[in-house]
């Protein structure tokens, strides 16, 4: 803008000089003396080279959450710098909190953060930094374009079981949607007296400690140990659908994850066999609370693919592979009545020597359209088929419950916390 008022301002003399040549002069004078406060101007300026920038963020980056993002900036120039920047983070992702712009005093450091929400696993990479500033009178912009290649892993959501466990460990778990009283089960076996929490049971009330302390103590025992817990996860094309830029397959496994650390926790062994048309990915039993970083290793960059799922297939290699009584949880999402009627008929096939819970993640846009209001004959229509769809799947999952198997129903942002509740109540009624 100062540069263009300037230019606006030497047209005048030029202009006049059509009828005074002597304005002319004073034109060309001013020109001169421009060209002449540009350079200066460039000259003067501070530089790109005496500002340093790193980037510090996690090796480990968590898909559908926000990513902490630090970018530590040094000026080494002599003088003031008025910065714009912008970052590349891995594709695709949603940035918050940049651009940014900052105000860096001479030979001073300074630092933002920003966040990244990643909407792809795998591995990936941060690219280009992008920087703007003025030059020292403002009558120029400068740009630069700095590669800072920074590889990442995008893993599924280990952030939130970073949360379980601290919730945990305060004892908070009820904020996180699990029932405390099932987290600290109740098996046969006594272990030890402790403070009463407000959701255990009134017959875990140890009423004689209670009496001798003046305050409600609670019995907690022991829940069984050494059981195996394993999860087919479906690969298939139904588990691509996307709920806020999150796949099915991402939420579910999320929830596997989240599963396998409070089973871990409980003692439990935990594997994963992957399908969709093909066999995907096949993890061996392993136990202790370090074998989550492991097996998060094993399985973060699995993808689904637009193919059919095989759950012949998956009832196959189940039976090959793991012969030993374990809970088995199967991850799908159904499309249709006919989808639906295939899963089953493998499941009643797989119910010996195994324990099965099917989760079903539900359709969501399909849900919210079958609550909706309608508001003419058309969306009257839409409404009466939607619930039309959700009433057939509903009997066909009472058909499976009817017939022994353990089957959930969820929405996919709900799914965590309904299945570590799930495993919880088989693990207190010793169903396993």
């Amino acid at each position: 803008p100062r540069l263009l008022a300037l230019l606006v301002l030497l047209i005048i003399p030029f202009t006049v000089g059509i009828w005074l040549p002597t304005a002319t002069t004073v034109g060309q004078i001013g020109l001169v003396f421009l060209l002449v406060l540009l350079v200066v101007d460039l000259s003067l300026s501070p530089s790109f080279k005496q500002i340093r920038i790193e980037r510090s963020v996690s090796e480990a980056m968590s898909v559908g959450v926000p990513n902490p993002v630090k970018l530590n900036i040094q000026n080494r120039n002599g003088q003031k710098v008025e910065l714009r920047l912008h970052d590349e983070p891995p594709e695709p992702s949603t940035l918050e909190g940049l651009p940014a712009r900052i105000v860096l005093r001479p030979q001073r450091e300074t630092s933002i953060t920003y966040h990244a929400l990643p909407e792809r696993r795998g591995p990936n990479a941060f690219g280009r930094l992008f920087l703007r500033m003025r030059s020292r009178f403002g009558f120029w912009q400068l740009f630069e374009e700095r590669v800072i290649n920074q590889p990442v892993d995008i893993f599924p959501d280990i952030q939130t079981v970073r949360q379980v466990e601290l919730l945990a460990r305060q004892n908070r778990l009820a904020e996180a949607g699990v029932r405390m009283s099932r987290f600290l089960g109740r098996g046969s076996e006594f272990e030890r007296l402790r403070e009463y929490r407000r959701g255990d049971e009134y017959r875990s009330i140890d009423w004689k400690a209670t009496a001798r302390r003046r305050e409600l103590i609670s019995r907690e025992y022991t829940v069984e140990k050494n059981q195996n817990l394993l999860f087919l996860i479906d690969c298939g094309r139904g588990m691509c659908n996307e709920v806020n830029n999150i796949s099915h397959f991402d939420r579910a496994l999320n929830s596997l994850i989240l599963l396998s650390y409070v089973a871990l926790r409980q003692g439990d062994s935990v594997g994963v066999l992957a399908f969709s048309n093909r066999l995907e990915r096949s993890v061996r039993f392993m136990r202790g609370k370090a074998s989550l970083q492991k097996l998060v290793r094993q399985i973060y960059d699995l993808q689904p693919r637009y193919e059919s799922s095989d759950y012949a297939l998956m009832a196959e290699q189940l039976r090959k592979r793991y012969r030993k009584r374990s809970l088995v949880v199967l991850l799908t999402y159904s499309m249709d009545e006919v989808h639906l009627e295939t899963i089953s008929r493998q499941l009643r096939q797989m119910r010996t020597p195994h324990l099965i819970l099917t989760a079903f993640l539900m359709n969501e846009p399909l849900q919210a359209r079958y609550e909706e209001i309608p508001d003419n004959h058309i969306e009257a229509f839409q409404v009466a088929a939607a619930g039309e769809m959700i009433a057939t799947q509903s009997r066909q999952l009472m058909r499976l419950r009817q017939s022994g198997l353990l089957v959930l129903e969820s929405l996919p942002t709900q799914l965590s916390t309904r299945l570590i509740n799930e495993y919880l109540d088989i693990k207190a009624r010793h169903l396993l």
